[in-house]
């Protein structure tokens, strides 16, 4: 039977979201039910819930980063038993047939992955994310959160981290390597704590010193402001590779400047307006400009052990779901350091 839970939503694109109820599906035979206990807020849900990105789907209930406890699991059900700590990312579907999802490249899925929230679920119906107290997903695309990271501080991970390591590691980053991380928020923060762990040497690229010291607290050995021209000048041909988390354009050719013959610059942030740049910025050096998603749910799974070893969780903030919107403000405003996750339980 379907049931009824409690929510916050956006009613309409840029509306304020408010509390509200939303459905959620039967327990289905490979299906688990999660009591969410932590949601954290992405930049993405800000986009989407105010059609940022594309026309969205509304009521829109944000939330991809998603932490809590399974309290019924469906007959077919192998992975997970009531009580395990488990987490939801950005996907809570995929075609799971095609080459990529094949390949555990499921958040690549040639048929489109099923978003956990602002998407249509294979029945049609539309998908409701974690700003809500249970949430019904496959355990096919439930992940494990281990014993070593708080649900709090492991929240996050389901997309900033996750939207971090997966690049790092497909770019091997690594001991020789030299690492720049764009922008030091949400996205960010955890790039420059994973990077380090990897054994990277890592660099901050921030529009000013004002977080300088966080930065090299949370592993940074390097921070230079970009609002200062003579840091292109000064670290010209530096990088193996430079991931850029902001969302806002950025003048490309300038940064790929910044990388050693071969290098990359790769982009997780995802402006809503169109950049622009000069081609021989990668022709020369035979540099790559390239983009990447989340990972996969192996490589997810892979992510939140990683980090469970080494220590790392979200710098976060806790808040009460009825200072959801006053976040989304502070979020546009980078008053935040470095992640706002919702205590459910105040639904």
């Amino acid at each position: 039977m379907t049931t009824t839970v409690s929510a916050y939503a956006a009613l309409a694109a840029k509306a304020p979201l408010e509390r509200t109820t939303v459905p959620r599906r039967p327990v289905g035979e490979h299906d688990v039910l999660i009591e969410i206990k932590y949601a954290g807020i992405c930049h993405s849900d800000i986009h989407q819930a105010r059609d940022g990105w594309a026309e969205g789907i509304f009521p829109m209930v944000p939330g991809h980063e998603i932490a809590g406890i399974v309290t019924e699991v469906g007959d077919g059900v192998t992975k997970f038993a009531v009580g395990d700590r488990v987490g939801v990312g950005c996907m809570v579907d995929s075609c799971r047939e095609c080459e990529n999802c094949t390949a555990g490249l499921e958040q690549y899925c040639t048929g489109g992955m099923v978003g956990t929230y602002n998407a249509l679920d294979k029945s049609g119906e539309p998908t409701y994310g974690g700003y809500s107290t249970h949430i019904v997903v496959d355990e096919a695309f439930t992940l494990r959160i281990p014993d070593g990271l708080s649900l709090d501080i492991a929240a996050p991970l389901l997309c900033a981290g996750i939207t971090l390591y997966s690049p790092l590691a497909h770019w091997n980053a690594g001991p020789g390597k030299k690492v720049a991380i764009v922008g030091l928020g949400g996205l960010g923060h955890m790039g420059v704590k994973i990077a380090h762990a990897l054994g990277a040497e890592v660099t901050v690229l921030s529009q000013s010193l004002r977080k300088k010291d966080d930065g090299l607290k949370l592993g940074a050995d390097h921070y230079y402001a970009t609002s200062d021209e003579a840091t292109f000048g000064q670290l010209a041909g530096t990088f193996d590779l430079i991931v850029s988390t902001v969302s806002a354009p950025l003048p490309l050719d300038k940064y790929l400047s910044l990388l050693k013959t071969d290098g990359a610059f790769v982009n997780v942030g995802a402006p809503e307006e169109p950049v622009s740049l000069n081609l021989f910025s990668v022709i020369a050096g035979r540099k790559t400009l390239a983009g990447s998603g989340i990972g996969g749910i192996r490589e997810t799974q892979e992510m939140l052990d990683f980090c469970a070893e080494h220590g790392l969780g979200a710098e976060i903030e806790l808040i009460r779901a009825d200072q959801i919107n006053e976040a989304y403000e502070r979020v546009l405003a980078s008053d935040i350091r470095y992640r706002f996750v919702i205590d459910t339980a105040t639904i």
